[in-house]
């Protein structure tokens, strides 16, 4: 049995407070078959690029068996691997060869729907009404007078209503595609299913779930109306029956309990969109999830005043429970930081349109570097340590998303952000695989290729890898809440942890500031400095060593 990290050397005690933790979506990372899907034995093959790049964990996205209907969020089978992606033993493998290399591994948990060719929901459908498995999603009959509308006014996440009407009469609740119908978490047997799950997995090995939807799980008693449309965007961020009920902290507080049964310090993630970041931290109190998501990090523009009051308000909501902040910039739903700083602000996180490539660039670098010198556990996402932009101009003809092909729902370009990663600077794929990628990638990918940037000085991969090892190496930085702020000219962030300050100059021009110290890490070419003061770059971050 390969040694799990929380045998080495290090401390497996709280590890997650200051995690590094990358995100795999596996479709896009690597294929080893030549089908032009990556899969898990690509995962397994390149974890060692992981282990090189200085990360501490892994979050794999869904691999379950799985129709596809939403890239594997819809889930038909809980404890099977699609065989698009591999075999259990493929994924057995994944975790044991993670861990030989001091690797975690944080595996999709997807809560809130299941596919709707899962046994349960199928067999749902053929009992018909009064089924005792009805009772295990939101069946319903219709308003009107022979029942032809819906039970009530909620609206999908990916656009039209949120639910569909089966042959027999009856309507099934959906947030999301109608492939996705709603869990009913007021049945025991849900709950009795999903600790089951928990345990199957934990038996496997992995060292945590990210949890999908996490404030989705309880729908408000009589599911009422809510009276106005346009009810959601992206998860939704407002006051709604159907997200951030009171209900779902019960759940947690049942999944924490299993997981103290199990050694080595396994972990609950929490996507959980909320209105305030105060409402998160309901999330991760000490007896419920450990992190959750600091999506308000995510959606700031890169602007020093914005920036500087997300980073309080989310270091403030954790301190009373305890819990690490998260910071996050990038993910599978959103356009890469690249491109979104590349355009003005204001646009949302999803994009179509390219903006300054080399200013986002310079921007996405900078962006980085401040990420990981705030207190807490950071994540990344796959390529991203490439400085990959998203890709905007794809045929929508090849476009995937469900949300794009449907009216009024999130806008529908998170195809862009999942194009599959460039390995090589040429070659089929640019070694994604050898027969093509299910998304094509752009001419000029090869450019941006781990082999193309290895090695290289001043490249953003170098820069990345470079950074997490002053994080590992620098005793005052990843874990805690400590931030001194210190005085800095209008735009630029500067503030102080144990030994090590941080500058990020946030404006399009060059700023001179006082010498902090001796300069560790520059996401930009710096001036020498002259005297007791150094110039700060444009778009610019840089660490130091006090």
């Amino acid at each position: 049995m390969s040694k799990h990290p929380a045998d080495s050397a290090a401390p497996a005690a709280d590890w997650w407070r200051g995690a590094v933790i990358y995100q795999v979506y596996p479709r896009s990372f690597a294929d080893s078959n030549g089908d032009g899907m990556g899969d898990l034995a690509g995962v397994r093959a390149r974890l060692p690029h992981l282990q090189d790049l200085g990360v501490d964990a892994v979050w794999l996205s869904p691999f379950y068996a799985s129709p596809q209907a939403d890239a594997g969020y819809d889930v038909a089978d809980y404890r099977a691997i699609d065989p698009v992606f591999g075999t259990l033993q493929d994924a057995e493998a994944v975790i044991r060869d993670a861990h030989a290399l001091g690797l975690r591994i944080i595996v999709d948990l997807v809560p809130n729907h299941s596919s709707d060719q899962h046994d349960w929901f199928r067999r749902a459908l053929a009992e018909g009404p009064g089924s005792p498995l009805r009772g295990r999603y939101h069946f319903r009959p219709g308003k009107g007078e022979h029942g032809e509308l819906p039970p009530n006014d909620w609206e999908s996440v990916f656009g039209g209503p949120a639910w569909t009407r089966v042959p027999d009469g009856e309507w099934y609740l959906h947030l999301f595609a109608p492939e996705q119908p709603d869990f009913n978490w007021d049945h025991p047997a849900v709950h009795d299913e999903f600790r089951s799950i928990l345990r199957f997995w934990l038996d496997l090995g992995v060292d945590g779930f990210r949890v999908d939807v996490a404030h989705g799980l309880v729908k408000a008693a009589g599911l009422p109306d809510i009276g106005r449309r346009d009810q959601v965007k992206l998860l939704g961020n407002d006051t709604m029956p159907f997200f951030d009920q009171d209900g779902v902290h019960e759940i947690y507080r049942g999944w924490r309990q299993i997981l103290t049964e199990y050694a080595g310090e396994r972990i609950l993630v929490a996507e959980a969109w909320t209105p305030t970041v105060e409402r998160t931290a309901l999330y991760v109190r000490p007896d419920e999830l450990h992190q959750a998501f600091n999506f308000q990090y995510l959606g700031t523009y890169w602007d020093a005043a914005e920036l500087r009051a997300v980073i309080d308000s989310s270091l403030a909501a954790m301190r009373p429970v305890g819990a690490p902040a998260t910071w996050v910039l990038s993910n599978h739903d959103v356009t890469r930081h690249a491109t979104r700083f590349a355009n003005p602000p204001g646009l949302g996180t999803q994009l179509r349109t390219p903006g300054d490539r080399a200013l986002g660039l310079r921007r996405a670098r900078a962006a980085t570097l401040l990420m990981l010198a705030l207190p807490g556990s950071a994540y990344l996402y796959q390529g991203e340590e490439l400085g990959l932009p998203d890709v905007t101009d794809l045929p929508d003809e090849v476009r995937q998303d469900p949300s794009f092909h449907r009216a009024h729902g999130q806008d529908g370009f998170r195809d862009g952000c999942r194009v599959p990663i460039p390995w090589t600077k040429d070659g089929p794929s640019y070694g994604f695989g050898t027969g093509g990628s299910w998304l094509p990638q752009p001419e000029g990918w090869g450019e941006l290729s781990v082999q193309a940037q290895t090695g290289v000085p001043g490249s953003t991969l170098e820069l990345y890898r470079e950074a997490l090892r002053v994080r590992r190496a620098q005793p005052g930085l990843g874990a805690g809440d400590a931030l001194q702020w210190l005085d800095a000219p209008e735009g630029v962030l500067a503030f102080r942890r144990e030994g090590f300050v941080c500058t990020a100059n946030t404006t399009g021009a060059a700023v001179r500031i006082p010498v902090p110290g001796r300069a560790l890490l520059a996401s930009g070419d710096m001036e020498e400095a002259d005297g007791d003061h150094v110039v700060l770059p444009a778009d610019t971050t840089v660490w130091w060593a006090v």
